[in-house]
């Protein structure tokens, strides 16, 4: 089991969260209190990096649909980058590949 590690950065289109580690259900709450910290400007891009997350569970699907709400809210934009081939044959499954952006990496979801 790998500790869940969140590292935030600015971009030039916004704050990027790098996930690594496990998200569920004993650390996603620490996913949600932290993004109620990161400021969110309308016109701006929330990106979360995935590509170092190694497993994701229920809850951590749940946070991260959270995460998309709470740019929506703030009127910023909202994209997933670097989802694992796992997490992403999930987000297939239940239909929110069709309701997320999806980039293949950080560098290109955070293009202006």
């Amino acid at each position: 089991m790998s500790p869940l590690k969140i590292t935030t950065r600015d971009a030039a289109t916004g704050p990027v969260l790098e996930i690594t580690g496990e998200l569920d259900y004993a650390n996603a709450g620490e996913l949600r209190e932290l993004l109620a910290t990161v400021p969110l400007r309308p016109g701006r891009r929330l990106v979360l990096d995935l590509g170092g997350m190694e497993f994701c569970d229920s809850s951590g699907i749940s946070a991260l649909i959270a995460a998309h709400n709470q740019a929506r809210a703030a009127q910023a934009d909202f994209a997933l980058a670097a989802v694992p081939d796992n997490t992403l044959r999930v987000l297939r499954v239940v239909g929110l590949d069709q309701v997320l952006t999806l980039y293949p990496d950080s560098d290109t979801a955070t293009r202006p």
